[in-house]
């Protein structure tokens, strides 16, 4: 199965390039990751914040490749569980799905985002900063591949 990470923002520092690749790397066999950086528009002091926001999204949704389950990352979403997660992996590569997961901006993501998703879920109640989401949601998903292969990572 194949997740493609879409994500606003590049240029990220060291520490989160180095996190999400050491957990991209540790993948192997049927789930394969990919990151797609979407540039963050420059907020000055008169943007217009929502047009930026649109423009973004509309980036995003031109990212996601054909036939891809899309699922938003939103405060809003359903908050899951690493079993539950497991879980949900397992039944959509069953399926032959593969997915494409949203992270937006400091805004979040744009209502057609949010519109197109299948499914939204919350990593946390928390305000995460949004580099922190990328290995957070690439240890997620090893952790829950490790559960699900037997792999003991997860205990």
């Amino acid at each position: 199965m194949k997740i493609r990470l879409i994500c606003v923002g590049t240029k990220m520092p060291d520490w989160v390039s180095t996190g999400y690749e050491d957990y991209q790397k540790r993948l192997t066999g049927s789930i394969q990751l990919e990151l797609i950086e979407i540039p963050l528009n420059k907020r000055s002091k008169g943007a217009d914040i929502q047009r930026l926001i649109q423009k973004e999204g509309g980036q995003m949704l031109t990212a996601i490749p054909p036939r891809y389950r899309t699922i938003c990352l939103d405060v809003q979403g359903k908050s899951l569980g690493t079993e539950q997660l497991a879980a949900k992996l397992e039944r959509y590569e069953q399926q032959g799905d593969s997915i494409a997961l949203l992270v937006g901006g400091p805004e979040g993501l744009s209502a057609e985002c949010l519109a197109r998703a299948e499914e939204k879920w919350s990593l946390s109640a928390l305000t995460l900063p949004h580099p922190l989401v990328r290995i957070v949601l690439a240890e997620q998903i090893y952790r829950s591949w490790s559960l699900l292969t037997g792999h003991p990572y997860h205990r």
